[in-house]
C-alpha cells in the first residue's frame, strides 16, 4: 500500500516519538515540538475543524507566515480528509486572493494574526466561507471567526466524545486523493490550481531521498515560503521522514523584520541545511563580501586570493584537484582555517550545503559557495511535478549542472514534434512518475495540455550529459524565433548582461518572428548618472548630452559581446539586441511583473510594454539615444 501524509506521520512518530520534529521561536529562544506532540496537537486541531463541520474533500486555505502553526494546521487539514489551499503571504491585491479563494472553493480559512487584515479586507466578497479561523489572539472579532485557542479546546470536547473520530477519519484517506492545491504564481492571466495528491508528496520525498541522506541529528531553518510544495518536500516532509528536525523564522512585525531575523535565526539554530533560492544566494553573497570588505584591504585581498585559488582547484567539483594542482590543498587547508571556516560560523557553524531551487542558479553563484566550504547544489523541479525531479548533492555533483534525476522516475528530452532527442541535444523536458500532479483543477484544457500519456511536458528546455546529469538552459515554449523560424533560448544573454554590466539591473529580449532581435533594458539609473559625473563633473543630469553620453555606455555594454568585445563569441550574434527600449521602474512582484518566484514574467511584460516593443521595429529606433530613450531615462 502506498503510504498518505498520514501515514508518513505515523511512521516517524512510531520511530522517532521524543526526538524534536519542530522548532519555533516566539520569545528569547527556540523551543522543541517532538514528533508525537506534534501528532496530537494535528489531531486536537483536526478534531476541532471537524466539530465545526469539515468534512472530506472540503477545501480549507491557508494564509499564515512559516511557523509551528502552519505545519500543524496543514497536518490538522489532511486528517480531516479534507484538502489545503496554501497561500502566498506576498498576495497583496484583493482580486489575488479573491481569485484564489473562490476558485479553490474554500469553505474555511486558516489565517495567521499579521495575515488577517487581507482577508477582513475580502471576506464581503466571500459568501461560501465558514469559518476563519485565527492563529493569534485578537482585540475583537468579527463574524465567522474563531480564534485557534478557541478551536483547540472544542477539539479537546469532541474528542471526549468522540475518541476515535480523527483516527477512523484518517484511515479513509487514500493515496490519490488530495492534499493541496497549490496555485501557479499567475504567468498568465489566471494563475492555475496544481493538484497534489497525499501520493505526490510522499513519493516525491522517497525520490528526494534518493538524492541526499538526512540524518536523524540534522536540523533545516525553512527560510522559504511553506506555501510552495518546494518547501513542503524538501523541507519538512524529508526531515520528518527521516527523523529531523524543522526549524521556521521567528515572525516580526512587519515582512522586513522578519527578513531581519534570517541571520539571526540561522546563528541560533545552527542548521545543517538550508534551502535557498538565487535571490537569497546572491543576498547572502553580498552580505560576506561585504562583511569582508570592512575588514580591510589586507583581509580583503587575502580572501580574494583564496576565493580563486579555490576556484581553480575545485573546477566543476566533480573532477577538483587534479594533475599539479595537489600543491595547492595545503594553502587551501589553511585558507579554510583562517577564512572561510570564520564566513561559515555566521551560518551557525553547523552547515553542510544548501540546495538551491526556484530558479537557475548561476554557476559562479555555486563555484562561490563550493570554495568557502557550504556548497549552493543547484536542483531543479517545478510545482506540477510536487517539485524535486534533479539535484546535486554531496554524493553526485557537477557545478553548473541541475544534477542527477531522483529515482524512480523516466525522463526524455523531446523535440517540438515529440521526438526523444539523444544526450547534448537540447529540448523540451519530459518527465513521468508518482511525482506527476493529478492536474489543474478545473482547468481539463491546461491539463490535457500539459500531461499527455503520463508524460509531464514541463515547457523547460535542457539536455542529459554522458554522466545522468541534467542541465536546464531555459524555457522551451519562451524562445526568440527570427524571420527564418531559428530559435533560441534568451536566459543565458539576458543573465549575462545583467551579471556582466553594473548599469543593467534587469533584461527581457524579443524575438517573434522579426527582422532582428531587441530588448527591454531596465537601467540602473544610478550608475549612469555615476558614470556621466565621472567622465563629465560638469555635466548636468538633466542635460542632452548627460543622457546621450549614458545611452551609448549602456550600448557599448551591450557591444562587448559582439566582435573585437571582451565577451565576443560567447552568444550568436544575431540574438544580440539590435535596438533597445530602456525601462526605469523595474519589473517588480508590486507591479505585476514579476512572480513569487522572483521570475520575470516575460507575457505580462511584453503585454505591457507592447508599444515599445513595437516601436523598436520603426525608423531610428536602432539609435540608442533616440526620442522614447531619453525621455525614459529624463
Amino acid at each position: 500500500m502506498k503510504p498518505t501524509i498520514i501515514d508518513l506521520l505515523n511512521q516517524s512518530v512510531e520511530k522517532y516519538a521524543l526526538n524534536p520534529f519542530l522548532w519555533e521561536k516566539t520569545s528569547t529562544e527556540f523551543a522543541p515540538t517532538t514528533y508525537l506532540e506534534t501528532k496530537q496537537q494535528a489531531h486536537l486541531l483536526a478534531a476541532g475543524l471537524l466539530d465545526l463541520g469539515v468534512k472530506t474533500g472540503e477545501k480549507v486555505a491557508l494564509l499564515s507566515e512559516g511557523r509551528n502553526a502552519w505545519i500543524i494546521g496543514e497536518l490538522g487539514v489532511l486528517h480531516t480528509g479534507a484538502v489545503n489551499v496554501p497561500l502566498s503571504i506576498k498576495l497583496e491585491e484583493s482580486n489575488d486572493l479573491v481569485f484564489r479563494l473562490k476558485h479553490s472553493e474554500s469553505q474555511y480559512i486558516l489565517v495567521s494574526g499579521s495575515q488577517l487584515k487581507k482577508i477582513r479586507a475580502i471576506i464581503g466578497e466571500l459568501p461560501q466561507i465558514k469559518k476563519v479561523v485565527i492563529f493569534d489572539e485578537q482585540p475583537d472579532y468579527e463574524p465567522k471567526e474563531i480564534v485557534l485557542s478557541d478551536l483547540l479546546a472544542s477539539g479537546t470536547e469532541y474528542l471526549k466524545k468522540h475518541p476515535k473520530a480523527v483516527e477512523n477519519c484518517s484511515k479513509t484517506i487514500k493515496p490519490d486523493d488530495l492534499a493541496n492545491i497549490s496555485y501557479t504564481s499567475g504567468t498568465t492571466a489566471d494563475p492555475k490550481g496544481i493538484m497534489l495528491t497525499h501520493r505526490n508528496y510522499t513519493a516525491n520525498t522517497e525520490q528526494a531521498l534518493t538524492l541526499m541522506t538526512i540524518p536523524t541529528t540534522y536540523r533545516t531553518l525553512i527560510i522559504l515560503p511553506l506555501d510552495h510544495c518546494f518547501a513542503h518536500v524538501a523541507g519538512f516532509y524529508s526531515f520528518m521522514a527521516s527523523g529531523a528536525s524543522v526549524g521556521t523564522v521567528q515572525s516580526g512585525k512587519t515582512g522586513l523584520e522578519t527578513l531581519k531575523n534570517i541571520p539571526i535565526n540561522i546563528k541560533e539554530l545552527k542548521p545543517n541545511l538550508l534551502l535557498s533560492v538565487p535571490a537569497l544566494a546572491k543576498n547572502f553573497k553580498k552580505s560576506i563580501e561585504g562583511g569582508i570588505r570592512e575588514k580591510g584591504f589586507l583581509i580583503n585581498w587575502l580572501f580574494h586570493m583564496a576565493i580563486n585559488m579555490a576556484y581553480s582547484y575545485n573546477k566543476e567539483g566533480f573532477n577538483k584537484g587534479g594533475g599539479w594542482q595537489f600543491i595547492q590543498k595545503p594553502v587551501l587547508k589553511l585558507f579554510d582555517k583562517i577564512l572561510f571556516s570564520k564566513i561559515r560560523e555566521s551560518f551557525g557553524g553547523e552547515l553542510d550545503f544548501f540546495i538551491g531551487g526556484g530558479a537557475l542558479l548561476d554557476i559562479d553563484l555555486q563555484r562561490f559557495f563550493y570554495a568557502i566550504g557550504i556548497p549552493m547544489f543547484q536542483g531543479y523541479g517545478l510545482s506540477e511535478a510536487t517539485p524535486i525531479i534533479s539535484s546535486n548533492g554531496m554524493a553526485h555533483h557537477k557545478l553548473g549542472s541541475s544534477g542527477y534525476l531522483v529515482k524512480p522516475m523516466e525522463l526524455k528530452i523531446c523535440d517540438f514534434d515529440g521526438k526523444e532527442l539523444p544526450h547534448f541535444e537540447k529540448g523540451e523536458i519530459v518527465i513521468k512518475g508518482e511525482n506527476v500532479m493529478a492536474g489543474y483543477f478545473k482547468n481539463e484544457k491546461a491539463t490535457a495540455e500539459t500531461i499527455k500519456d503520463g508524460w509531464l511536458h514541463t515547457g523547460d528546455m535542457g539536455y542529459m550529459d554522458n554522466d545522468g546529469f541534467l542541465y536546464v538552459v531555459g524555457r522551451f515554449k519562451t524562445l526568440l524565433i527570427s524571420s527564418d523560424g531559428e530559435k533560441y533560448s534568451p536566459e543565458g544573454i539576458e543573465e549575462s548582461l545583467v551579471n556582466n554590466s553594473h548599469f543593467i539591473d534587469q533584461v527581457v529580449l524579443y524575438n517573434n518572428q522579426s527582422p532582428y532581435t531587441t530588448a527591454l533594458i531596465v537601467v540602473n539609473k544610478q550608475a549612469l548618472k555615476r558614470y556621466v559625473h565621472r567622465k563629465k563633473p560638469h555635466l548636468e543630469w538633466e542635460s542632452m548630452e548627460a543622457k546621450q553620453l549614458s545611452l551609448n555606455k549602456l550600448q557599448r555594454e551591450i557591444n562587448d559581446y559582439r566582435k573585437s568585445g571582451k565577451y565576443e563569441g560567447l552568444f550568436p550574434e544575431r540574438w544580440l539586441p539590435t535596438a533597445v527600449a530602456v525601462i526605469v521602474e523595474p519589473f517588480t512582484e508590486q507591479n505585476g511583473l514579476v512572480n513569487s518566484t522572483m521570475k520575470i514574467m516575460r507575457g505580462k511584460v511584453e503585454e505591457r510594454y507592447a508599444e515599445r516593443i513595437e516601436g523598436l521595429y520603426t525608423a531610428g529606433a536602432k539609435n540608442i539615444d533616440n526620442n522614447d530613450n531619453i525621455q525614459a531615462i529624463s
